[in-house]
């Protein structure tokens, strides 16, 4: 056994865990990190980073498929799926290994292993004891803090049939590494993960049906743009079924088959070589002793204050384990956050979701930030609405990308931006744009006095608040 001491252990290496960990050493704390699997966690490895640049390969391929349409010409277009998700391991591989050098430059004690914490000494200054379960045996750590950083997983469904089962049924970690390339895919759920893989296969070729049981696609969005998002989705060849429910789904011949309760009550059946489960995810929180420490526990989520404290002395948690949103760029600004309050630095403010951007990589992507129009309207705000479409601008139409929406919510009193919602290409790249503005507090007249360049993307951005006030100049 080997015995650890420090002022800080993280349990989690994600964007969260890592961030935690770097942040903590540029204030002077000795700091550990435990992960079991891979450094960089779920993000890295098996989430965000992979499944962009698979969505990359559908991109380009898309493109390659309308080469006539720029003027180009390619003959015998095609893919080896092996090689695509070949060349997403490759990156996902590279990350995770950079995070390793990130841990030495910062003097960041790893630990591999599968940690459980356990309550120190009465009257004890420092946080719950750690034990790790290493190869070689057992490590204890003790510290005055502690971070849980550990995630989450995919939600499943065991009662109808809707849990990852080696043959048919894919979680997003499945999907990422396909043993075949499906002729037929059944995605249930349209959240970003749901709608991100319906649009990687749709685009390489697969018969892609979507159910989500909302009434509408991507259902967190402005409805404006769900409606757009899900009007491109079928033009591309999706099959969507809204206000509907998988209600069973029998594995037992060649395909899956699933029964579809819909929206007005009838019964369909899907037949599709393997199915996607998006129907949300649900925190690692077991097996950690959470409940022995003291800490609460609510609907799979580990209960936090505005500073990340779990209400046990020393304990914090951050990310996906605390629950929605689950974005990986909301865990690292979380870990900021919780290490500066440690710190005790000066300035430190709780997070404020309102300022978070959302982003769906999907064809085509989906970004937003704030109040929707119906949330604005709901709260009683009396707002100002501005819209631009793509294909009113020159960069878009220049690119072969007409299709699309920006659209901007100002509160009328006031003017201030209080969301914005953007569907077409490289909206994910654009979003940051109003993020800034409303991390600034801005106005609508420090946007509309802001030069932006031409021609760009962005210069819809600007278009679409002087709309919200009635001096829009191209359309």
């Amino acid at each position: 056994m080997t015995e650890h001491s420090c002022d800080l252990v993280i349990i989690g290496s994600g964007p969260g865990g890592y961030v935690a960990a770097i942040r903590a050493a540029q204030l002077g704390m000795k700091t550990a990190i435990i992960e079991r699997d891979a450094l960089g966690g779920v993000c890295l490895n098996w989430g965000c980073i992979p499944t962009k640049a698979l969505l990359r390969t559908a991109e380009v391929y898309t493109n390659m498929k309308h080469a006539s349409d720029f003027g180009l010409t390619a003959d015998n277009i095609g893919f080896d799926i092996d090689a695509v998700v070949k060349r997403s391991r490759k990156v996902a591989n590279k990350l995770s290994g950079g995070i390793g050098y990130l841990m030495k430059k910062h003097k960041v004690q790893v630990i591999e292993g599968t940690a459980r914490l356990e309550k120190g000494a009465p009257n004890s200054s420092t946080a719950p004891l750690v034990r790790v379960k290493t190869k070689s045996g057992e490590d204890t750590v003790k510290a005055k803090h502690v971070i849980l950083a550990t995630g989450a997983r995919a939600r499943t469904i065991p009662q109808a049939g809707l849990e990852p089962d080696g043959k048919f049924v894919w979680t997003a970690k499945e999907a990422m590494v396909p043993d075949i390339m499906p002729a037929s895919l059944l995605v249930i759920g349209s959240g970003a993960i749901g709608i991100e893989f319906a649009s990687f296969y749709n685009a390489l070729g697969a018969k892609v049906t979507v159910v989500e049981m909302l009434d509408r696609v991507l259902p967190v969005e402005d409805e404006e743009i769900s409606k757009h998002a899900e009007k491109q989705f079928k033009k591309q060849g999706m099959d969507i079924l809204t206000g509907a429910q998988v209600q069973s789904l029998d594995k037992s011949g060649k395909l899956a088959k699933a029964t579809v309760k819909l929206k007005d009550g009838k019964t369909k059946v899907i037949e599709a070589e393997r199915v996607v489960l998006a129907v949300g995810i649900v925190g690692n929180t077991e097996n950690l002793g959470l409940e022995a420490v003291g800490a609460k526990i609510d609907r799979g989520h580990v209960n936090v204050n505005q500073w990340l404290e779990t209400g046990v002395k020393g304990l914090y948690a951050i990310g996906d384990v605390v629950g929605a949103p689950w974005l990986a760029h909301k865990a690292s600004h979380e870990a900021v956050i919780c290490v500066e309050k440690i710190a005790g630095q000066a300035g430190v403010h709780p997070l404020d979701v309102t300022k978070i951007p959302g982003c769906t990589y999907c064809n085509p992507q989906v970004a937003s930030i704030g109040m929707t129009e119906a949330a604005a309207k709901a709260a009683g705000r009396k707002i100002k609405v501005g819209r631009f479409p793509f294909n009113a601008n020159g960069k878009a139409i220049a690119l072969g990308e007409p299709e699309g929406l920006v659209k901007t919510v100002f509160d009328a009193a006031t003017g201030e931006l209080l969301g914005a919602h953007m569907i077409g290409a490289e909206v994910t790249e654009l979003i940051q744009g109003f993020a800034i503005a409303r991390t600034m507090e801005a106005v609508e007249e420090d946007l509309m006095h802001t030069i932006f360049p031409h021609p760009t993307l962005s210069e819809m951005m600007h278009e679409s608040v002087l709309d919200a006030y009635g001096r829009v100049m191209h359309v």
